[in-house]
């Protein structure tokens, strides 16, 4: 009876967060226990195995509750090789469904952070940051190759970064998560994105005066963009291709998708057809969250010349 029971009950979910200092991890932990992780940070995962196997105590959280440690080159007894070998002890366990989450960064994103807060690298508490932030990666590399999950940070903000923990590991049974963010491919293509659709053969908002200062949002500039004779075909062929897709995601058990949608600068076609998919989502069944990443960047015809340049009307 005890073993059958046993079967039947849920792994214990347990994610392991670690990264490069300055990248996030502290943000990624916080939001984590926002959303009713249990979180623990600067823990030995030597320590994880005895953890696991403790029952909860009367009057705390069920032992299902997921469980989120926090570990990086500060953490006593910090050594690559056997870390990895004992979070495949760990995974080894019965009842415990163990991932590995790395927070990434560019090394000049960093620099600039710890500029910016006048804190020391905790590896070059007397050297530039630069040194630390090199030895760091050299030391955590082998440990991002074996990540199940990266998350690079380098282009998101603090908020961006909350809203991608949120999507990828709300506490909430039932569709997947879907998630909706338009961008600028001039200022880089978002680097955890799922799906991405290429909207830059539409004509450009941008080349027109009065659109120029205007965004997506605005219903001008929605006007502009579907009037674009290949407007309604290449939409309906989008919506057709989701509408296959996202329950194949969900049935194989995905819990998050991010769909993004993408012109050159970011403001104008890819902020009307992420909002006009998000609608069209919302009348299938789905929540999906919805970010515009570089709406308030500021219009400059250098980028929007990147495109195609015989054409400017359909170049952003």
């Amino acid at each position: 009876m005890g073993t059958r029971m046993s079967a039947r009950r849920k792994p214990h979910r347990v994610l392991l967060v670690t990264g490069l200092s300055g990248a996030g991890k502290s943000t990624v932990l916080k939001t984590l226990e926002d959303l009713g992780w249990e979180a623990v940070d600067n823990f030995p995962i030597r320590l994880a195995r005895p953890l696991l196997a403790l029952p909860p105590a009367e009057g705390q959280a069920p032992d299902n509750t997921p469980l989120a440690l926090g570990f990086d080159t500060r953490t006593r007894g910090f050594e690559t090789q056997r870390l990895i070998e004992e979070i495949k002890d760990l995974q080894s366990r019965d009842g415990v469904e163990i991932t590995t989450l790395f927070v990434d960064c560019a090394g000049t994103e960093i620099e600039r952070r710890y500029a910016e807060t006048r804190r020391r690298h905790p590896l070059a508490q007397d050297r530039p940051a630069i040194d630390g932030i090199s030895e760091e990666r050299t030391l955590m590399e082998p440990l991002r190759r074996w990540s199940d999950l990266v998350i690079d940070t380098s282009r998101m903000s603090a908020s961006e970064l909350q809203a991608e923990i949120r999507n990828r590991f709300r506490l909430k049974e039932g569709r997947m998560t879907v998630s909706i963010t338009s961008f600028g491919f001039s200022r880089g293509v978002p680097p955890n994105a799922d799906l991405i659709f290429d909207l830059r053969f539409l004509q450009n908002p941008h080349w027109d005066p009065e659109l120029r200062p205007l965004t997506g949002l605005d219903a001008t500039v929605g006007e502009y963009v579907a009037a674009d004779p290949a407007f309604d075909g290449a939409i309906s062929r989008i919506s057709d291709l989701l509408t296959y897709l996202l329950p194949l995601y969900d049935a194989q058990g995905k819990s998050y998708l991010t769909i993004a949608f993408g012109c050159t600068g970011g403001r104008h076609r890819s902020v009307f057809v992420a909002e006009k998919f998000a609608r069209m989502l919302r009348e299938d069944g789905y929540a999906p969250s919805v970010n515009h990443r570089n709406l308030h960047s500021r219009p400059v015809d250098a980028l929007e010349w990147q495109g195609n340049q015989a054409r400017p009307l359909y170049n952003d």
